[in-house]
């Protein structure tokens, strides 16, 4: 994981979603600059610090960024990351859908905001990633890694400029690419897939040993921010 920045402003915010009050960890870069916003979907293992530390990065990058706490209704992320899991299977979806668009609301009318915002998501994130873009037709760029697909009948629904990361031996996950693409293709939306060979699903995740693939994570991040920096950046 990256050291903190010291170029960085971070701090654990609050901001109103369906289930009241949601927290979340905020970064962005120091100054009065008006920049792009992304919120940041985490795992099924709640708001982690390799998630705090991917937000920090998207930051990094030049943009104000969101991790929002979707735990925040059960009491918030605890310290067992395994016990993060059995809390996230809890979750109301509906509920959590919303925070999420509450969360890109929220960055949008940010008075540090140039009012463009995207949404990364990573593993249940990656699914949530997809189903903010379904549902948010202002969103300006979502990039789901490793996400289970929208049903087919919503993907019409989309308009923002997606960018998917897929990996070779997520055999699960990727058994719905097929007729994701033929949806996305239907309906026009603008869209990039990338497989990265050899890599297992959270192949990103640096804290997961068994998982992390530095050869994949780095090239697909290369290939988020250039992503970003083209639809959120004028």
């Amino acid at each position: 994981m990256t050291q903190q920045p010291t170029d960085l402003q971070t701090e654990y915010i609050h901001y109103p979603g369906a289930t009241g009050d949601v927290r979340a960890y905020f970064a962005r870069p120091k100054g009065e600059e008006k920049r792009p916003g992304v919120v940041v979907i985490h795992e099924n293992q709640g708001l982690s610090p390799y998630i705090e530390d991917v937000n920090r990065r998207v930051a990094s990058e030049g943009f104000l960024s969101l991790a929002p706490d979707a735990l925040t209704p059960l009491g918030g992320t605890p310290r067992d990351l395994d016990k993060a899991i059995e809390m996230t299977q809890k979750l109301k979806g509906q509920d959590t859908l919303e925070n999420y668009l509450a969360a890109v609301e929220y960055l949008k009318n940010h008075p540090g905001s140039t009012g463009k915002v995207a949404v990364i998501g990573f593993c249940w994130g990656g699914r949530m990633a997809n189903l903010v873009a379904v549902h948010a037709p202002d969103l300006s760029a979502a990039v789901p890694f490793y996400g289970q697909q929208p049903a087919s009948e919503d993907v019409p629904k989309i308009k923002a400029p997606l960018l998917l990361h897929y990996a070779g031996l997520d055999e699960k996950i990727n058994a719905g690419i097929p007729a994701y693409e033929a949806g996305l293709k239907k309906a026009g939306v603008t869209y990039q897939v990338y497989m990265y060979a050899g890599a297992k699903h959270a192949f990103h995740n640096d804290a997961k040993a068994d998982r992390y693939h530095p050869e994949a994570a780095q090239l697909a991040w290369k290939r988020t921010i250039e992503f970003l920096n083209k639809t959120l950046k004028p």
